[in-house]
């Protein structure tokens, strides 16, 4: 039943350009081609990846994030209160304003007493600073590693310096070793954070983040069962360079470096804008869409390639928004401050300037930034209702400022 489905899936029309067919592609004693069944190692491969990431995580980054000096906050706990524990559990926020009366006259409590509380329950759900640490360190670790190998494998190859080899024999280009090994790499990173995207930091852009992982997968898969595998490794390293700066600027955000994070922060957004929304439609949008048609015919591959690229350049737009606007903040505060992109969590410079002087949004969020973790968060304190410290009451006005 299912081997209709599968001859039409597999028509040639559909993957190859006008004229060729899977017979063209058929692997010989001297020349092999990429095929679809090859990317069925990456999912027994991205498990493998989860686990190493847990164990390198545990062993190596949480001690190495002591050493360079993070410190967890200690959480206090909000005092029990049935009412509002029931109102958080259904919608995961704090109370609206017209909301906000109504519970505080439920609980007999002062409407901002309610927002003292909602304030430190969202904070116990909220992701740890090590988490974050971890989340980051792994990423840059992967992200050195895979731009550099993407480097040494493309360095001398023609089509990393002139794109328009990447179509030169098409479809009938033999699949080197070296090119099969980075894209299963990089196949395989992505789907370990597709699986691990629930379990991962929530940041405001979640949405976003999911379309990006699914973008890239789709991307990375068609094109190696195209045969484009020239253009798809001019894509992923592309992406990386500016990644190769995102994720340190972020874990030495955590450990408070401020002027190692502030300069590779500046760094990174240069390096960012440059390649997103230079480089990348100049390498790869024009070639894909305009010069690739010089030579071949319009088929559905082609539909579905420029497709995904152009959702993949829609995203960039919108994080260069984000990034540009955390840059300009960056130049009138003269430091890197609060993230305009992800975090839901509010920023730990509430809990310096004090409980009174930090006002949430009614709906219990906080504007987040352009990086994805750049923001630990703040306890905030209610002064007129005492709070929880590892299950016992304190009042707050004898509560040290917790770093």
């Amino acid at each position: 039943m299912l081997l209709p489905v599968t001859k039409w899936l597999w028509k040639d029309e559909f993957w190859l350009p006008p004229g060729f067919t899977w017979e063209d592609m058929r692997d010989t004693d001297e020349v092999s081609y990429p095929h679809p069944h090859h990317l069925f190692a990456c999912i027994p491969l991205a498990f493998l990846l989860i686990a190493l990431r847990l164990v390198t995580e545990r062993v190596f980054i949480m001690p190495l994030g002591r050493k360079l000096g993070l410190q967890e906050k200690v959480l206090r706990k909000p005092s029990p209160n049935a009412v509002l524990e029931a109102f958080y559990s259904k919608h995961q926020k704090g109370p609206k304003e017209r909301e906000l009366s109504g519970l505080a006259k439920q609980c007999d409590m002062q409407p901002r007493q309610v927002e003292r509380w909602f304030r430190a329950r969202i904070r116990q759900d909220q992701a740890s600073l090590t988490k974050k640490f971890c989340e980051a360190c792994w990423r840059s670790i992967y992200y050195v590693i895979s731009f550099f190998t993407g480097l040494a494998i493309m360095y001398n190859k023609p089509w990393l310096w002139d794109p328009r080899e990447c179509w030169t024999e098409y479809p009938q280009q033999p699949l080197v070793p070296s090119i099969y090994f980075y894209y299963i790499m990089q196949l395989t990173f992505y789907c370990s954070l597709a699986i691990t995207l629930p379990f991962d930091v929530k940041r405001k852009d979640h949405e976003m983040q999911i379309i990006h992982h699914v973008a890239t997968i789709f991307l990375l898969w068609f094109s190696y069962c195209t045969n484009c595998i020239r253009i798809g490794c001019l894509i992923v390293l592309i992406h990386d360079a500016s990644d190769v700066l995102l994720e340190p600027t972020k874990m030495f955000y955590y450990v408070k470096w401020s002027r190692i994070s502030d300069t590779l922060f500046l760094m990174f957004s240069f390096v960012f804008l440059y390649v997103r929304l230079v480089i990348f439609p100049q390498k790869v949008l024009y070639n894909t869409y305009y010069y690739s048609m010089e030579l071949y015919q319009p088929f559905l591959g082609y539909y579905l390639m420029n497709g995904s690229l152009i959702v993949l350049q829609l995203l960039h737009i919108f994080w260069s928004y984000l990034i540009i606007r955390m840059v300009c903040k960056f130049f009138v505060r003269g430091t890197m401050g609060k993230d305009v992109r992800s975090d839901s969590e509010d920023s730990e410079n509430s809990e310096e300037n004090g409980a009174e002087e930090a006002v949430p949004e009614k709906d219990g969020k906080e504007n987040g930034s352009v990086l994805s973790s750049l923001n630990s968060g703040g306890n905030f304190i209610s002064k007129e209702t005492p709070l929880q410290l590892n299950g016992s009451s304190h009042p707050t006005n004898s509560h040290p400022k917790i770093r």
